[in-house]
């Protein structure tokens, strides 16, 4: 692997992945363009960003598919999509989508997790479906529809294949197995929707916490991650003061730790044991 040893300019930086300007002119940069370089050393941090081509190269190299619909698909469906698939990193904290905008690219998650927010005049916001490894985010476009209804926003941070609209929607017309996925991610959605409203209307918030954080820990394939009140109140639907006092009822019963938005599950049979029946149904879905 050829790297190039960057010069930092002044007021610039790299982010998402993906070197915005750590180069001078010259040299470095017909050397880039040449396709000569393979990533690129950021000299303040010691963090090697890779160009597009090699992170792309990585994928053609083969190893397991992370995102669940495209494992799903026959491995030749999945390589024909391979050329307009663009590795890129997700931060938590960053807004691929707001509502009303046009979808520009659908998002096949590797890790990490977005949640969907309907954002109202008020501008509070309400959690209406969290997407992981098992889906996409730019459903929308499957449907016909090219502007997102919802905020879409990464609550933790991952890694991603982005595809540009144009092409997602030329692959969906050629590709069958594509389609059919897509068919049965959407119906799980729609029932676990609808599971998750039930849910909200007839569940004490405890047991809800217990699923968000269950649900949270299985998309992120990990018992410590990060969330905050103000993401957790708006995905049940409560103040602040009731993810509070359900954390602690939680806490008090050592199923959890949470200190500044930084939760480790402590007993994960508990906490479903603390959890309603519908973190059950929805995991099923999610597959």
């Amino acid at each position: 692997m050829s790297v190039l040893q960057a010069a930092r300019v002044p007021g610039e930086r790299a982010a998402n992945g993906r070197v915005l300007r750590l180069v001078k002119g010259g040299r470095e940069r017909r050397a880039i363009e040449a396709g000569q370089v393979d990533a690129v050393l950021d000299p303040a941090t010691g963090t090697a960003f890779l160009l597009p081509d090699a992170r792309r190269a990585l994928f053609l190299a083969g190893g397991p598919i992370a995102n669940g619909l495209l494992a799903a698909l026959p491995r030749e469906d999945y390589r024909s999509l391979l050329g307009e698939l663009e590795p890129v990193t997700l931060t938590s904290g960053e807004v691929l989508y707001e509502p009303g905008e046009r979808i520009r690219h659908v998002y096949f998650l590797n890790d990490g997790q977005v949640s969907l927010l309907m954002v109202m005049v008020d501008r509070k916001a309400l959690e209406v479906g969290l997407v992981g490894r098992e889906g996409m985010v730019g459903v929308p476009l499957a449907l016909g529809a090219d502007a997102s209804p919802v905020r879409a926003l990464v609550q933790g941070s991952g890694s991603a294949l982005r595809m540009k609209a144009a092409s997602f929607c030329e692959a969906l017309g050629r590709c069958l197995p594509l389609q059919r996925e897509l068919d049965r991610y959407v119906f799980a959605k729609l029932v676990q929707a609808r599971q998750t409203a039930a849910c909200n209307r007839f569940h004490q918030v405890e047991a809800r916490l217990a699923r968000c954080l269950l649900m949270t820990g299985d998309r992120v394939r990990s018992d410590r991650f990060h969330l905050t009140h103000e993401f957790l109140a708006d995905t049940l639907g409560v103040r602040r003061v009731g993810v509070t006092n359900a954390a602690t009822a939680l806490q008090r019963r050592k199923l959890i730790s949470y200190h500044r938005g930084n939760i480790r599950i402590l007993d994960r049979q508990g906490l479903r044991a603390a959890s309603c029946g519908c973190y059950e149904i929805v995991r099923s879905l999610a597959g």
